[in-house]
C-alpha cells in the first residue's frame, strides 16, 4: 500500500509503499466523528505484451482534488501522485489476472486524522492507496438490470455535494437500496425535484437512447453536470467516443436534464432504443425495466437481448483502450 502523511505545518511528507497493514487511529480522529473522508475507484490493466497501464488517472486525481478541497482536506500535485500509484501498480503488477475482463483495482483515499471532537478544518491527513485484483463485474456475459425509480429518498440536491466522491454520498444511500431490492429490483434509479428529473443510477451515471418524436434522429443523453451529478470518469469516456464515433453516424448527443415522464412517454412510443449505468466497476450495466408509479417502463431490450448495441459498442471501445489495443492518450503506461 501507498501512505503519505500531511500536516498543516509540514505539508506532505515523504511517500511510502509497505505491506499492507492496519491503521492505528485514536478513537478521537476527526474522520470518525464528521467524515473527513473521500475517494477514488481506478483500475490498472495488463496488455498483450505484459506492460500494466492506467485509464485517464489525470481524471481520478482531478476528482479527488476537487472532493478534498470540498472538505476542508489538503490538495496534492496531480502528476506527482499518478507517478506514485504507477510505482505502486507496477510492484504489484504480479497480482494483475494476464486475462481480458481482469484488472487490480486502486482505492485512493484521503482522510482528516487529526485527534480533537471540535468541529473544523483537519490539522492533518492521510493520503493512502489499496489495491485488489478483480475480476470480470459479468463473468458470463451482460445481464440486464431493473432499477426502481426512487422518489421517496434523494441522492443530491442543488448546492450539495453530489458531485464530489465523499463516503458520506454513499451510506444513506444503502437504505433505498434495501426497500428496492426487497421489492425484487436490482438498484435506484434516482430522481430528483417535482419534476421528477433522471440523475444516477445506484452508483453510476445513467444514459439513455431515444428516438426524437418529430425527426426520428437518435440521441444519447445524460444528465447534465449541474452540481448533482458525479463527474464519472466512464461518463467524460462515453461522451467523447459518442461524440467522435456515433455523431458522424447521424446521432445527437446531449448532456440535459430529462424526466422519467420522458422516457416513460418514449418507452410507450417504441422510441426509448436502450438504457444503461457508466461507472469504472463494469463500464457499462444494460437496463431491462424500470418501476415507475406502479408501471415498468420497457427500456427497449427484446427477452433474449442483455445489452442494446451502444452499450456494448461503449464496453468493446472503452476495454479496446484501457488494455492497450487501441493506442490512445487516455491509455497511461506505468
Amino acid at each position: 500500500m501507498l501512505t503519505i502523511e500531511w500536516t498543516k505545518d509540514d505539508g506532505w511528507l515523504a511517500p511510502q509503499i509497505t505491506p499492507y497493514q492496519n491503521l492505528s487511529l485514536d478513537p478521537a480522529t476527526c474522520v470518525f466523528h464528521y467524515a473527513f473522508e473521500c475517494f477514488e475507484g481506478m483500475k490498472a490493466y495488463k496488455d498483450k505484451s505484459g506492460k500494466v497501464r492506467l485509464f485517464r488517472p489525470d481524471k481520478n486525481m482531478a476528482r479527488l482534488n476537487k472532493s478534498a478541497a470540498r472538505i476542508a482536506l489538503p490538495t496534492f500535485e496531480p502528476q506527482s501522485f499518478v507517478e506514485l500509484i504507477s510505482k505502486l501498480a507496477q510492484l504489484d503488477s504480479r497480482f494483475i489476472p494476464d486475462k481480458r475482463g481482469y484488472s487490480l483495482y486502486l482505492r485512493p483515499t484521503m482522510i482528516g486524522t487529526q485527534k480533537t471532537l471540535g468541529v473544523g478544518p483537519p490539522g492533518s491527513a492521510l493520503l493512502y492507496v489499496i489495491a485488489s485484483p478483480v475480476g470480470p463485474y459479468y463473468p458470463t456475459g451482460f445481464k440486464a438490470v431493473s432499477l426502481e425509480a426512487t422518489d421517496y429518498a434523494v441522492r443530491a440536491w442543488p448546492g450539495g455535494v453530489g458531485d464530489k466522491k465523499l463516503g458520506a454520498n454513499y451510506a444513506p444511500c444503502i437504505v433505498p437500496q434495501l426497500q428496492a431490492a426487497s421489492r425484487g429490483f436490482q438498484q435506484n434509479l434516482w430522481l430528483f425535484g417535482e419534476e421528477e428529473y433522471v440523475t444516477e443510477v445506484g452508483t453510476m451515471n445513467m444514459f439513455v437512447a431515444l428516438k426524437n418524436k418529430e425527426t426520428g434522429q437518435k440521441e444519447l443523453v445524460t444528465a447534465p453536470l449541474d452540481g448533482t451529478i458525479l463527474e464519472g470518469v466512464t461518463r467524460d469516456s462515453v461522451l467523447a467516443l459518442a461524440r467522435e464515433r456515433l455523431a458522424p453516424e447521424g446521432w445527437m448527443i446531449s448532456e440535459r436534464k430529462y424526466t422519467m415522464k420522458e422516457l416513460a412517454e418514449a418507452s410507450k412510443e417504441g422510441r426509448l432504443l436502450e438504457a444503461f449505468g457508466a461507472g469504472t466497476a463494469a463500464i457499462v450495466s444494460p437496463v431491462r425495466s424500470i418501476s415507475w408509479k406502479g408501471e415498468l417502463v420497457d427500456c427497449g431490450l427484446s427477452e433474449t437481448e442483455e445489452s442494446g448495441e451502444i452499450a456494448l459498442q461503449m464496453k468493446e471501445w472503452i476495454e479496446g483502450i484501457q488494455y492497450g489495443d487501441e493506442e490512445h492518450e487516455w491509455s497511461y503506461a506505468v
